[in-house]
């Protein structure tokens, strides 16, 4: 009996499926699909990968009639994709279709050599894991009414393993890592996800493997940390890429945070510390501590990249002072030049790297709130964060994982008095548009001046006059405008 929750896949697969079988051709739903389905994840927006022994030009014949387009960039590696809309939700699906392959990395590429194959178990043979090595055949036994009864294709147990939480690889680890060693980062993402257990061997496999990263491109590198650091509770797989070697080779800075305990300088380990903090970072409705009517949302994924390299810059900085113990002096400016050139060498988007380095720069100013802070000092934080203001608010309140309920509340309070005050003076002043109440022409006209760096300069110092008093009102900053110009002259 097929499970009912296969049943919305199933159908809308089947006018594809009986294409195939009248054709002659088997058809396969692979991956992850099979994987969620099996394991009841309740995911309802499965990415369709499906798999045939029929050739690129072969698939394109039996999608004619049925897709609303075809697209065939993949071609040379056998894939055939096809858009289609969905009559149910009027949505356009995407699909893949590829033939079994084999594919392999030589000692020194970047990029798979592909060869097709005629067994189903040799496709899966390929796949990272025995969890994403299972296939539904659709069409095995079609019915009169043209509708597939799916058989599960599972050479390598990964049913199995998905019940026992074991992560292995359908063929040996080395084989499968030399194979595409992007496979072993992977691994930490399906440790993390699905709180798998890796084998002795596996684990075995990346030490010794770990350095052949180096042939991996730096952007899918980039790519699958982006999965890792999205997952409700990616520590667990964190701790598996600095444990086995993998982060040397590509977040060196990120084992070197795990520093020792020392009974005379008593400071945190800050790698524990900076864990703890990404795990702190959840979805706005998620999260108690930072939940408040209609703020908005947040942008999760730079938040959890900043909690992860917010500290970076504390190993660099260590000292030590009689009577205050172990000190970090700067490591937010040190911190955040590591963390410009590592997500560079990530290739992160120039916008990326920006908001991930402008957070860790910031990240210790609210902790001088506590001393008392002038409406001026509220408008420079809001003006220095720009639009990071809440990713920034929101990174300062995770960065407390301190046991210390008083001590965290305290910080909590504080936090939201600060958010407070932003809100009132918002609305009193327009502080999310914070700029000098004239604008350039306007300084041109009223000085009788030229374009020109003394236009700048006066802009400079109208910004000073917004940052300090607030609005004052048009004849009040023309007033200022002339005293200061009267000063120049």
């Amino acid at each position: 009996m097929v499970p009912e929750r296969f049943e919305p896949v199933l159908r809308e697969l089947s006018p594809l499926a009986e294409r195939f079988h009248t054709a002659g051709y088997r058809l396969y739903l692979v991956g992850g699909t099979v994987r969620d389905l099996l394991v009841d994840s309740g995911r309802t927006d499965f990415d369709l990968d499906l798999t045939t022994d029929a050739r690129p030009p072969e698939i394109k014949a039996c999608l004619e009639g049925w897709a609303d387009a075809i697209w065939t960039q993949g071609e040379k590696f056998g894939t055939i994709g096809a858009n289609k809309v969905n009559p149910e939700t009027g949505e356009t699906r995407q699909y893949e279709i590829t033939t079994f392959r084999a594919e392999a990395y030589t000692d020194d590429s970047r990029k798979p050599h592909v060869v097709f194959a005629d067994e189903i178990e040799v496709d899966l043979a390929r796949r990272d894991f025995t969890v994403n090595a299972m296939a539904l055949e659709l069409t095995g036994a079609a019915s009169g009414a043209g509708a597939a009864v799916p058989t599960l294709v599972d050479p390598f147990n990964g049913a199995g393993d998905l019940m026992t939480k074991t992560l292995r690889t359908p063929l040996g680890p080395e084989v499968s890592f030399s194979d595409d060693p992007l496979r072993m980062l992977r691994a930490a993402r399906f440790i993390a996800r699905y709180q798998l257990q890796p084998t002795d061997e596996l684990v075995a496999a990346v030490k010794e493997m770990s350095n052949r990263l180096e042939i991996v491109s730096a952007e899918r590198i980039r790519d699958e940390l982006d999965k890792l650091m999205v997952l409700d509770h990616p520590t667990a797989g964190l701790w598996f890429l600095i444990e086995n070697g993998l982060a040397d080779q590509f977040l060196p800075e990120l084992p070197a945070m795990q520093l020792e305990h020392d009974p005379i300088h008593q400071h945190k380990d800050v790698l524990t510390h900076s864990l703890a903090v990404v795990e702190n970072v959840r979805p706005l409705r998620e999260h108690p501590a930072i939940e408040s009517g209609d703020r908005p949302e947040f942008d999760f994924r730079l938040t959890r990249l900043a909690a992860l390299f917010h500290d970076i810059g504390k190993p660099k900085t260590r000292g030590y002072l009689e009577g205050k113990g172990t000190t970090f002096h700067h490591h937010d400016a040190v911190g955040a030049r590591m963390t410009k050139k590592r997500l560079s060498a990530l290739r992160y988007s120039n916008d990326d790297v920006k908001a991930i380095t402008e957070l860790v720069a910031l990240h210790l100013r609210f902790h001088t709130y506590s001393m008392g802070w002038s409406d001026s000092a509220v408008r420079r934080y809001v003006r220095d964060a720009g639009p990071l203001l809440r990713e920034l608010n929101v990174l300062t309140r995770c960065d407390c994982t301190t046991r210390n309920a008083k001590k965290a509340a305290r910080l909590s309070r504080r936090m939201d008095e600060l958010e407070e005050r932003i809100d009132e003076l918002a609305e009193a002043e327009e502080l999310a548009a914070l700029r000098p109440e004239m604008d350039g022409n306007s300084v041109i006209e009223h000085l009788g001046i030229k374009p020109g760096r003394e236009v700048g300069q006066a802009m400079d110092f109208l910004m000073e006059v917004r940052l300090e008093e607030g609005l004052i009102g048009e004849d009040a900053v023309r007033a200022r405008l002339d005293q200061w110009w009267a000063t120049r002259t």
